[in-house]
């Protein structure tokens, strides 16, 4: 069974897979593409569709109830919280990628106008998608 919601992982990233996963669900939690009152598939489900160890997903799932993104609900399991959310919590989930984008740049010695002009397309091909 796949869960209801996008998740990918890159082993070979760099990015513990936990790191992955909690920084993927709290950008779509702040994108609002995982709406307030949502439930988050189980672990189970999670790990088997990514192949991955249930305690990688339990680490994550833990990491976000702390932070508040989710709360543990008895007999049902995880749950968006009902916190808003607002420009700058969702400018603060890019923050974690746009870091890394940075300091890869940096180590390509690649000036700062030739990564956004590398980005702007995608960006833009993505607002396509939504239309």
């Amino acid at each position: 069974m796949q869960p209801a919601i996008a998740l990918d992982v890159r082993p070979n990233s760099g990015v513990p897979i936990y790191r992955q996963l909690v920084e993927q669900l709290r950008a779509q939690v702040a994108g609002r593409r995982l709406a307030a009152g949502e439930f988050l598939p189980s672990v189970r489900t999670v790990a088997e569709h990514l192949q991955i160890n249930p305690m990688t997903v339990s680490k994550a799932y833990s990491l976000l109830e702390r932070e508040g993104v989710v709360e543990f609900v008895r007999g049902q399991g995880m749950r968006v919280t009902t916190q808003p959310t607002n420009g700058k919590v969702r400018r603060e989930a890019i923050r974690p990628l746009l870091e890394q984008v940075a300091a890869t740049a940096k180590q390509l010695s690649l000036a700062p106008e030739q990564v956004i002009a590398q980005l702007k397309p995608m960006l833009e091909e993505n607002d396509d998608h939504r239309k």
